[in-house]
């Protein structure tokens, strides 16, 4: 004991701070942060995870081409009416500019992605909406690449998979916007009429007229786990019913206890999902080869 008295402490280890220098020395995007669980990881480790957090399961948005890629067989993905692009009928001020700079920054020509692809080597008309391009609100371009998709996966005879993530209509168009809500759901019961299969996976956030249009409209509705789901928001309805709303209010947890969904799945489940429902679902091969005029 009386040794211990003379012995020298032991210095505490203090962590190194950063200098400016070796801060810059890091590259930009090598680590990424949860806004949930507030977890740092390596962005390749959760891109491996299929950008779902490792440690709380919430599912980090992803750009249209990267969930496509994600989800099809590799090679399997052709892209549809790539040429259609964005006009602006309504003369508003610096839309065109705005749309220019969504094409820069996302690689797409609009919010919208669609394309022949397969899963398993099933073959299916997919489409992917990517929040990054004007909050993937739907104009007349959107809702025009939907139609020709959903007229496409007819004219194949194939099913039609559609993940929504959109902020309603586009107010730049404004009404011609608003008129793609009837379109898209006229495609989506013509389809259905012909026997059509229509899966759609609502993801974060899918609202407004999107919300209230096609996205609700397949045969199978399914989202992705806490995505915000709804037509109006959270205030403006709490506003009109004077009434305070429940905490998980328009989630898709909430939507799914109240019927409004078939199932939530996890982007870690969902190809498997997929692959399920589009074999069962699939053709005998004869009936398939009178389809393609064999």
């Amino acid at each position: 004991m009386l040794g211990d008295l003379f012995t020298k402490p032991k210095k505490k280890k203090y962590a190194a701070i950063p200098t400016e220098g070796a801060k810059h020395d890091v590259p930009e995007g090598i680590m990424t942060k949860c806004p949930k669980c507030k977890k740092i990881m390596y962005t390749k480790e959760l891109e491996k995870n299929l950008m779902v957090c490792s440690h709380c399961g919430f599912h980090h948005p992803i750009g249209a081409r990267k969930r496509i890629n994600m989800l099809v067989d590799e090679n399997s993905f052709s892209e549809l009416n790539q040429e259609l692009t964005t006009a602006n009928p309504l003369g508003f001020e610096n839309y065109m500019e705005k749309i220019e700079k969504d094409k820069e920054k996302t690689g797409l020509n609009e919010a919208i992605l669609t394309g022949h692809a397969q899963i398993d080597g099933h073959p299916l008309v997919v489409a992917a909406m990517d929040s990054r391009f004007r909050m993937a609100s739907m104009g007349s371009v959107v809702g025009e690449k939907i139609l020709l998709a959903v007229e496409e996966a007819d004219r194949a005879k194939v099913p039609f998979v559609i993940f929504t993530a959109s902020g309603g209509a586009r107010m730049q168009e404004g009404m011609l916007s608003l008129m793609q809500m009837a379109k898209t759901s006229a495609a989506f019961k013509r389809f259905s009429n012909h026997q059509g299969l229509v899966i759609t996976v609502m993801t974060h956030p899918t609202t407004g007229g999107v919300s209230a249009s096609f996205a609700s409209l397949g045969d199978f509705n399914f989202a992705e786990p806490g995505a915000l789901i709804g037509f109006a928001g959270r205030r403006v309805i709490e506003q009109t019913v004077r009434e305070e709303l429940p905490e998980d209010f328009q989630t898709a947890e909430f939507l799914l206890k109240h019927g409004q969904l078939d199932a939530v799945i996890s982007r870690l489940d969902l190809k498997d999902k997929l692959r399920f429902l589009l074999e069962i679902h699939q053709k005998p091969d004869e009936e398939a080869g009178e389809s393609n005029g064999e």
